[in-house]
């Protein structure tokens, strides 16, 4: 009797007659137009009725003031968003076919976006804004449909991710990925994502209309010695770090090079942290983030990706699961250190308010949408 083959080793056969949807495109097209909404309707707070309608900016004149920075980062912000809408469409509709409904769904978003600004204090409604935005998600809908054959049709890229991933890895891809842009927004810690406190604190500070520190309320407000300190940072950082690639570990195939594809995607997540830190406070701050406990961090945690680099996948997912949840706990308990308040009174926004919002959301979210694809019963399921 022929024994199946694990699924985990052969890529499963795809009939050429049927293609299919790209879970991949589909959840990133989700994710990316949370954070766009997070983004234009950031900080969330003071919202007013100032007896304007939601869509008179479409009918007044544009800005008198405005940026060559202002325009091509609206158009840069949508782009992607165009992109992902053309992707998401297949196989409903062939590429160049989507791309003008891609493009209305766009600018449709856009101009909702644009019309709820009308009741927050610190946004401002912009025609010029909604053009911009339009010409990006036109420009990424016309990319998206360009590179189709590269991403869609049997291309090597999609051969190769066939091989060396799972059938059911699309999700998970893009958890992974979230990771990196995740660590770009200051945390308490090198890899201290989910931090809640803050983010909450604020939420209630507006809605009670009187400040409110969750810190110091259900949180001991006794600052721990300099030891605990070290300890937190040590545990935070070897529990994400675990966490996340045990992930990724899940998701590759046994032919795959795991070894070096872990460290490909460790390094650009290093990457990534130490160029925000270079842009966002001074280039000389580039690795800023490097400190003995993180170091520390650091080595506990490829000790332990190591140890359970060959480990059963069932193990792996309940590890990675459990050191992200008592990251979390960890994150959540221990009161922001001075210099990380420090930190963020220097953190650059300004222009970057959008990107401000949407790098804090995610920064929050990624833990909880790590744990949801480990825990949740699809994603447990054989490839």
């Amino acid at each position: 009797m022929p024994v199946p083959p694990d699924s985990r080793s052969e890529p499963p056969a795809t009939p050429a007659s049927a293609p299919a949807a790209s879970s991949f495109a589909r959840v990133s097209l989700l994710v990316y137009t949370l954070l766009i909404v997070y983004a234009s309707w950031y900080p969330f707070s003071g919202w007013r009725d100032m007896g304007l309608k939601p869509f008179d900016y479409l009918g007044a004149r544009l800005p008198y003031y405005w940026t060559v920075f202002d325009v091509w980062t609206n158009v840069a912000g949508y782009v992607p968003l165009g992109l992902l809408l053309v992707l998401a469409l297949h196989p409903r509709l062939r590429p160049w076919w989507a791309v003008w409904p891609a493009t209305l769904a766009g600018v449709l978003l856009s101009a909702c976006m644009e019309a709820v600004q009308t009741y927050l204090p610190t946004r401002v409604p912009s025609n010029l804004d909604l053009l911009t935005n339009s010409l990006g998600v036109a420009l990424g809908a016309l990319l998206g449909a360009a590179c189709s054959r590269t991403f869609l049709q049997d291309s090597r890229l999609l051969m190769l991710r066939r091989r060396w991933f799972s059938g059911a890895a699309g999700r998970g891809l893009v958890v992974a990925w979230l990771w990196p842009l995740a660590l770009i927004y200051p945390q308490n810690h090198l890899f201290g994502l989910g931090h809640l406190v803050p983010p909450l604190s604020a939420f209630f500070s507006d809605l009670f209309d009187t400040p409110i520190d969750l810190a110091t309320t259900w949180l001991n407000s006794a600052q721990p010695s300099a030891e605990q300190y070290w300890l937190a940072d040590v545990i935070v950082t070897a529990c994400g770090l675990t966490g996340a690639a045990l992930l990724v570990l899940l998701l590759m195939r046994r032919q795959a090079p795991r070894r070096r594809l872990v460290t490909l995607y460790l390094l650009a997540c290093i990457a990534t942290k130490s160029l925000a830190c270079a842009l966002f406070f001074a280039p000389q701050n580039a690795f800023v983030w490097i400190s003995p406990s993180a170091v520390g961090g650091i080595m506990l945690g490829t000790l332990m990706i190591v140890g359970l680099a060959w480990a059963p996948p069932t193990a792996q997912r309940r590890v990675a699961a459990l050191a992200l949840i008592l990251s979390l706990v960890v994150t959540n308990a221990v009161p922001a250190n001075p210099y990380y308040l420090s930190t963020l009174e220097t953190w650059v926004q300004g222009k970057f308010l959008n990107f401000d919002g949407a790098a804090q959301f995610l920064s929050v979210l990624w833990p909880f949408l790590a744990i949801w694809f480990l825990l949740h019963p699809v994603h447990r399921r054989p490839g």
